[in-house]
């Protein structure tokens, strides 16, 4: 037989168990949609916390109080403690003592009820400085942000994030509208243009003030010179390494610090962050990967159960062929080619579902699922492997009938 004819055969045979076919290869069929989507939103979750961290700038440093190794040797949260203060962030402003370093921008922040009559909305407040809007990378899409004369005279004027005024004032045009924070009636001089989501924050739901107004006006107490994080702009990509060796020497030299494994501070770039979540990513969509190719196992299983099955089915056919001279190897290379084609349509099958799942599911789960041509093809050949491997055995046992044997079943 020529390997159309035995293509045309193999057909055949499987179309006339039509049924019990598709059941076979449903196993197949669900493993690879699996890893389709498996990869895809491993890739797709990737890309969105990397844009996500990116954008606040790849030559952005951020200082937080606190270590993640205690001077015992402890480790421990980094980001609770007041070993950070404004004084830190002066410093870190001079050209002199830190070149790489163009803007710096502490932040104190504390969650906040912002009152508007009977609107009630609990929100960041954040206290900075004029330099925040440039080191954070945001603009401003109505009025302006804080200037000069806001830090010196303490005033009483905010700049919300988009979310934050839709829900207070029903809309994000809300310069010139009043809210009240602390029982303190502040005045709404600018809204921040969208931003998103970073990490595990809103970036649109926020409350900006003057740090002076922020320390004096509404957490007061003995630790209002203390800060949350300082955010460092270096001047430049290729300028980031000098500028994260100046924040930390000149910060070490501040704090009485001689050695950095004792430091009550820690700097992170934003590339440590997204290698950080890729790491994780990439250890999850393995992980989840192993577990959807248990069901390629399972339909594996399935494609030799069913291929044994027809073997024991097909006897006296086997023995005729084997008596009109079929050699034994004409006789594997059809029910390999059954096997390979049953692997072959659950592999096609899967990859279409997989896809038409990645088209569906973003706007259910709000996550981007990215289809990975080479998870598409790869999956697809596997399939037919897993035809292949798990039908040598069938394949070998109908070889393996002696013709008088098989012409004499029942």
């Amino acid at each position: 037989m020529s390997w159309g004819e035995t293509l045309a055969t193999g057909w055949h045979a499987i179309r006339a168990h039509s049924m019990r076919s598709l059941l076979t290869v449903l196993g197949i069929l669900i493993g690879i949609a699996a890893v389709i989507l498996t990869v895809g939103l491993g890739l797709g979750t990737q890309k969105d916390v990397s844009a996500s961290i990116s954008s606040l700038g790849s030559n952005l440093l951020i200082v937080s109080p606190g270590s993640t190794t205690s001077s015992a040797g402890i480790r421990g949260g980094f980001g609770s403690s007041t070993t950070l203060t404004t004084s830190d962030a002066d410093a870190l402003s001079s050209k002199t003592a830190a070149p790489d370093v163009e803007a710096v921008a502490a932040e104190k922040s504390a969650s906040e009820s912002l009152v508007n009559g009977d609107t009630n909305w609990t929100t960041t407040v954040v206290g900075t400085s004029t330099s925040w809007l440039d080191v954070r990378s945001r603009t401003v899409s109505e009025g302006r942000f804080l200037n000069a004369a806001d830090e010196n005279d303490r005033t009483t004027n905010v700049v919300l994030g988009s979310e934050t005024a839709t829900e207070l004032f029903g809309s994000p045009r809300a310069v010139g509208r009043t809210l009240t924070i602390n029982d303190v009636t502040f005045t709404v001089v600018g809204v921040l243009e969208s931003a998103g989501s970073s990490t595990s924050d809103n970036l649109d739901d926020t409350a900006v003030v003057p740090m002076s107004t922020m320390q004096n006006t509404i957490v007061g107490g003995t630790s209002r010179t203390a800060v949350s994080t300082v955010y460092v702009k270096a001047v430049g990509t290729d300028e980031i390494s000098a500028a994260y060796q100046e924040t930390q020497n000149l910060l070490l030299n501040l704090h009485g610090i001689t050695d950095a494994d004792d430091a009550d501070f820690t700097v992170s770039s934003q590339d440590a962050l997204v290698s950080t979540a890729t790491s994780v990513y990439r250890t999850l969509t393995v992980l989840l990967t192993g577990i959807a190719a248990l069901s390629l196992l399972v339909g594996g299983i399935g494609v030799m159960n069913i291929m044994l099955v027809s073997v024991t089915e097909r006897t006296r056919e086997i023995g005729l062929r084997k008596a009109l001279g079929a050699p034994p190897v004409a006789i594997r290379r059809q029910f390999l080619t059954e096997a390979s084609v049953l692997g072959l349509g659950g592999g096609l099958i899967g990859a279409a579902l997989g896809i038409a799942s990645a088209k569906l599911l973003p706007s259910v789960l709000d996550s981007s699922i990215i289809v990975s041509p080479t998870a598409v093809v790869g999956s697809i050949v596997i399939a037919v492997g897993i035809g292949l491997v798990f039908g040598v055995y069938p394949a070998v046992r109908a070889a393996r009938l002696a013709p008088i044997d098989a012409l004499r079943s029942e």
